[in-house]
């Protein structure tokens, strides 16, 4: 079946040019609007996010309207967050109708998540835009309400920092916040060719799945939050040095530091990217508490 909106097959990059240039809809690169016009890709997102009927997905940055029509299509409940003014008015327009799709002309980076997430969601399911991809994805995905399924397209880039194991080049701040709370899988490259307006880099497919391996108390995690920060601030240097020099009441000596690593099963040594996230976990469980002097 076509994926499309009244009057317009949103796969159709011949149809998604006409439907701009009739508007004088010139797509903004700076808001990451490179719509997806790959039949092949639509069906690969969805596929991987499980979508099932009655489930209920938030969406952000639905653009055209492409994946939204598709969850649709499956049944699904969507929520979608669209910024640009003339965008949400034409999913409006097309998609409005369907009583399951609840649209908010809104910034995302503005909503109030507590508010929004505390509907419940199954998924989330996005073609992220590449200027604020990372930080939507990072504030939706470390909130207590967050979804337990998210699919997103991101760029390649982004996508290789995000899955990047311990000792990877790739690995980085970002991704050691994601696997704490997300078994993170990259499931295929996208060429640009998949998008129009093309853009100059390739994209890639995430999933991720929320997992409880690694649970941490509310200041634990905090904690965790301040010490990987501060780590891959100064990657470049080894840990213990790094965080001796961490802002106080956070910062320890150098051997104390070196002694919790070993505790860790860590190389005392070990520079921010070398350790998996069951060890930095357990050094933020050793962390002596902000009070202690040590």
């Amino acid at each position: 079946m076509k994926n499309e909106a009244p009057g317009i097959n949103l796969t159709s990059p011949a149809q998604v040019r006409e439907w701009c240039q009739q508007r004088d809809f010139h797509p903004n690169r700076t808001l990451g609007q490179n719509f997806l016009i790959d039949r092949n890709i639509l069906d690969a997102i969805v596929d991987a996010a499980g979508v099932l009927p009655e489930m209920r997905v938030l969406e952000i940055g639905p653009g055209l309207g492409v994946v939204t029509a598709e969850l649709l299509r499956r049944g699904a409940s969507v929520v979608a967050i669209e910024k640009d003014h003339r965008l949400a008015a034409w999913l409006g327009e097309s998609l409005g109708r369907d009583e399951r799709l609840q649209l908010f002309e809104a910034d995302a980076l503005e909503v109030d998540l507590d508010t929004l997430l505390a509907a419940g969601f199954d998924a989330m399911v996005s073609n992220l835009p590449y200027s604020v991809g990372t930080r939507i994805l990072l504030d939706v995905a470390m909130h207590a309400l967050a979804p337990r399924v998210i699919t997103v397209t991101v760029q390649l880039e982004v996508a290789e920092r995000l899955a990047a194991q311990a000792g990877e080049d790739a690995r980085g701040q970002a991704g050691v916040w994601l696997q704490r709370l997300y078994d993170v899988e990259i499931v295929r490259v996208i060429k640009p060719t998949c998008f129009w307006p093309k853009p100059e880099i390739s994209s890639a497919l995430v999933h991720l799945i929320r997992h409880d391996r690694n649970p941490l108390s509310p200041e634990e995690s905090a904690r965790y939050l301040e010490l990987t920060r501060h780590a891959f601030m100064h990657r470049r240097k080894q840990l213990a040095a790094a965080l001796r020099h961490a802002p106080a009441p956070l910062n320890q000596e150098t051997a104390v530091i070196q002694e919790m690593l070993v505790a860790c099963a860590a190389d005392p040594r070990a520079r921010a990217e070398e350790l998996d996230v069951a060890q930095w976990c357990e050094l933020v469980r050793l962390w002596p508490d902000r009070k202690e002097k040590v």
